[in-house]
């Protein structure tokens, strides 16, 4: 079942999470900065000649679409191997253009891989605001990737190492695959009636520090503190983070209000230092699947489906 809340949200306006926005306090920079993720007001870049190109021919006229449109990904950015291309626009793409705005957008990359943008509905936008593209399978660490939107926006970026954590929330264990090497982390996940999301996320930034309110998600009075460590998973406020209370429930018990705990006994710190943007935690043992447009869900549909959504048509 995909759904479209998430079990625990901060109020944390620049990426998007849930609440008001007011009274917003973070403290330490966004691993992807704002103002490098915006789109570039000049420029007509080619892309590499000797990599794939997925959007192959001639190059038509800028459509309106593209004015003001952003990408996610900085300029330069080392990212995971589940990182999605999200391109979102200032204005909803009415569906009879976005056969033509696909056309506009071109993928190439040094390691051959099969590929497909997707339409999807964000939670905090209107639909057609957001297309995303990802290949079939995660991508190959190492390969340099340029993605071309319209005629006057490039981005060069490159996937780093693999790492993937999954969270067995049934055991309290996370089970974290880095470089072929396995690591097991005791954890505490959301408590009966306030289960994590199930499925697969991307880390989409991290925080040294993030303040949480539960007012901001109809919790009343049950939390509003710091919490240190964030490691961001969705748009609604889905964190895996230091949570003091996983110093003792870790490894036994589920006690959080949808966010992953780990123990301030220098766990937190450890995974938090080695997750970069991009980078992929899967949940499973829970209950609800995490819906596509919440962050980026966009793994929890198979090909088929997420080609599907398409305007050029399945395998275009």
């Amino acid at each position: 079942m995909i759904a479209a809340t998430a079990a625990c949200a901060v109020a944390f306006a620049l990426t998007g999470c849930a609440g008001s926005g007011e009274g917003v306090r973070v403290e330490g920079p966004s691993e992807i900065p704002r103002s490098q993720a915006e789109a570039d007001a000049q420029g007509d870049a080619q892309g590499d000649a000797q990599g794939k190109n997925l959007n192959a021919g001639a190059r038509p006229a800028p459509l309106p679409a593209f004015d003001g449109v952003r990408v996610n990904i900085a300029e330069g950015q080392t990212v995971g191997v589940g990182m999605p291309i999200s391109v979102t626009f200032a204005l909803p793409v009415p569906a009879a253009e976005r056969a033509a705005v696909e056309r506009q957008l071109r993928v190439t990359m040094d390691v051959d891989a099969e590929g497909s943008w997707s339409w999807v509905k964000d939670r905090t936008l209107a639909d057609g605001q957001r297309v995303d593209f990802r290949p079939r399978t995660y991508w190959q660490p190492g390969t340099k990737v340029t993605v071309e939107v319209g005629a006057g926006l490039t981005r060069h970026f490159t996937i780093g190492r693999s790492l993937i954590a999954t969270v067995d929330v049934r055991r309290h264990t996370m089970t974290v695959e880095k470089d072929g090497r396995t690591q097991r982390v005791p954890i505490t996940a959301g408590a009966p009636g306030m289960e994590t999301w199930n499925g697969t996320m991307v880390v989409s930034d991290k925080q040294r520090q993030v303040f949480m309110d539960s007012r901001t998600v109809g919790y009343g009075e049950e939390y509003a503190d710091w919490y240190s460590y964030a490691v961001h998973l969705t748009a609604s406020g889905t964190y895996l983070h230091e949570n003091p209370k996983a110093t003792t429930y870790a490894g036994r018990q589920n006690v959080t209000h949808g966010c992953v705990g780990l123990a301030d006994d220098g766990t937190a710190k450890r995974f938090y230092d080695q997750v970069i943007p991009g980078d992929v935690v899967k949940v499973t043992g829970s209950k609800e699947t995490v819906a596509v447009g919440n962050g980026y869900g966009d793994w929890n549909l198979s090909w088929e489906r997420w080609q599907e959504g398409s305007a050029l048509g399945r395998g275009a």
